[in-house]
């Protein structure tokens, strides 16, 4: 499978996420202070919650129901309930393009 445009750099607001759909997989995709650009599953493991409706704080996103942080670039919990990672996803910026592959999950 090849990486799939989501967005424009530009469209991401700073320490904000966004949820896209990318061949049926949910990705909550953040653009942290630093300009960095994350992709991780969007659901959160404790609950089947979205997490791009979340809080970003530093290099976390924080489901907001339960109050559970994933780490933006292990996908692992950081604060309980959840105690399941979720996937990070490789992210390419080409000409201000975000791209994300779903098939491509790194493992950190």
């Amino acid at each position: 499978m090849a990486s799939v445009r989501v967005c424009t750099v530009d469209e991401l607001g700073v320490n904000e996420a966004a949820r896209f759909v990318v061949e049926g997989v949910a990705i909550a995709v953040v653009k942290d202070a630093a300009g960095d650009i994350f992709a991780i599953g969007d659901t959160c493991t404790h609950g089947d919650i979205s997490l791009a409706e979340g809080f970003v704080e530093d290099d976390t996103l924080e489901c907001w129901a339960h109050g559970s942080k994933f780490s933006l670039r292990t996908g692992k919990p950081l604060t309980l309930p959840a105690y399941e990672p979720v996937p990070v996803f490789k992210v390419d910026i080409e000409g201000g393009d975000v791209l994300i592959d779903p098939a491509v999950k790194l493992t950190v």
